[in-house]
């Protein structure tokens, strides 16, 4: 029991010594050390990597993503619209003020193709439409006077009674009447449709910038009246026809307009503005923005009344409507030189080409034959001298031009016996005065390091330059 009582105090010292090497060796300096290694296939690797990161910097960077510039995005945009047409269907003649809503000419707006038309609803009790749920009856008590279905079109009075047509029976509702399944009539208003002009005037502003521009320029008077979109005469005439429109977004008109749809207007203004202001136009494309292969939730529709009196009573006309609705959608981006960004992107390209030199090195230190001798060769550790001597002689050791004093215990003076002895009068009337020793084990030359020897050979002959006061003269 009693031989165990040390070990704490082992383990409390070892503690301590791993505390102060981590201490230590926290306060370290690293520098970078230059090896040239005479390796073809190595250095092909380390060339063709420095080419593809340069290669990607100058192309992608620089010249396509043009990261020199200072960009914002987002323009401050504002749209006005308004259409043009005249159109017929078996009843009667449509003009604008009619089949667009809403009149306004905003960014959103639809254009009526067809409509389903429930005239003449006066406020009454009728039977309720077959589809909704649970309005099939056989008996009275199949219908509950008072409820009130959300999907319904009125208040159930609590009889069944006979279908507009055919055989059914279905609960009897307390609302506006005849309910549209009852009476509705379709008419078209697409026969005309794809020659409807749609003007979109649009005007952009970059506040970054202070730059302002429109997509119709300054022409003599009635130029918008006689033009036409064409994207390479006639690029500032935002005049469009609906059928152009339905067909470069890649749809059937007809189609289109029986059971509606969205349609997009994509402006795009990205603008160098280190060019010409000229160089800045806009760019149209146009798609579909509701999914047509998902039946649930493709085609648009909407519907609306026209409310007048009759004999002091009111009805209205109920009007489901299809059509095209129109979205215009203007983003963009703008960009000009700026020096911030374009030293952030420089200095990012210098230090990512280092790479090369990371992926290198780990090859060398990782996959080659020779990989021990590469890594004594890079890793050296270099101690500084305790007392402060002759400068010159301390720059000599540290930058290897002068090779290390013999070696000495980091922790105690060395005695007489560790100094160079001297080996003739020449050399003792030139000796400067003593060097400095390390603190700690002389540098570690693990490949280049010559064996010290006893007798004289090559290490004599490198101590004797620590004595040499022209070799310092020339550092």
């Amino acid at each position: 029991m009693a031989a165990a009582e040390p070990k704490p105090l082992a383990g409390a010292a070892t503690a301590r010594r791993l505390a102060r090497s981590c201490w230590s060796a926290f306060w370290d300096y690293e520098t970078p050390k230059v090896i040239v290694v005479k390796n073809r296939r190595l250095g092909v690797v380390y060339r063709l990597v420095q080419l593809l990161i340069l290669l990607y910097f100058v192309w992608y960077v620089f010249i396509v993503q043009k990261s020199y510039q200072d960009r914002e995005t987002g323009p401050e945009s504002s749209v006005i619209t308004k259409v043009k047409g005249i159109t017929s269907s078996e009843h009667k003649v449509w003009d604008v003020e009619e089949y667009v809503k809403p009149p306004e000419g905003g960014s959103v707006f639809s254009i009526i193709t067809r409509i389903e038309v429930t005239p003449s609803q006066s406020l009454g009790t009728c039977p309720e439409s077959a589809r909704v749920s649970n309005a099939t009856c056989d008996s009275d008590e199949d219908c509950v006077a008072g409820h009130l279905d959300m999907l319904g079109n009125g208040v159930r009075t609590g009889r069944c009674v006979p279908y507009y047509h055919g055989a059914l029976k279905t609960c009897e509702v307390s609302g506006w009447c005849p309910v549209e399944d009852g009476a509705s009539v379709s008419q078209f208003l697409g026969k005309m449709a794809p020659n409807f002009t749609i003007l979109i005037k649009n005007s952009i502003h970059y506040p970054k910038f202070q730059f302002s521009k429109g997509n119709i320029e300054n022409q003599k008077t009635g130029y918008l009246k006689r033009c036409t979109f064409d994207e390479v005469s006639h690029l500032y005439c935002p005049i469009f026809k609906l059928g152009f429109i339905v067909e470069q977004a890649g749809e059937n008109f007809t189609e289109l307009a029986h059971w509606g749809g969205v349609i997009g207007v994509i402006i795009n203004w990205d603008c160098d503005l280190d060019l010409s202001a000229s160089m800045c136009n806009p760019k149209y494309s146009f798609r579909r923005l509701d999914p047509k292969h998902i039946p649930a939730s493709s085609g648009y529709n909407f519907r609306f009344a026209k409310y007048y009196k009759i004999n002091g009573s009111t009805t209205r006309t109920l009007i489901k409507a299809y059509g095209v609705r129109i979205d215009v959608i203007v983003h963009g981006q703008a960009g000009k030189f700026s020096l911030i960004p374009t030293i952030i992107n420089l200095a990012t390209a210098l230090t990512s080409i280092g790479v090369g030199s990371f992926l290198c090195d780990w090859i060398l230190l990782t996959f080659m034959n020779k990989n021990k001798v590469y890594s004594h060769k890079k890793f050296d550790k270099v101690c500084t001298p305790r007392s402060s001597g002759s400068w010159p002689v301390t720059l000599a050791l540290v930058l290897g031009q002068a090779p290390p004093p013999p070696p000495c215990p980091c922790s105690e003076d060395p005695g007489p016996a560790g100094r160079p002895q001297d080996e003739g009068p020449s050399q003792a009337q030139a000796a400067p005065p003593p060097q400095p020793r390390p603190t700690c084990d002389p540098p570690e030359q693990m490949v280049d390091a010559p064996e010290r020897g006893t007798g004289p050979g090559p290490g004599a002959s490198q101590d004797s330059t620590l004595t040499d006061s022209r070799g310092l003269a020339q550092l």
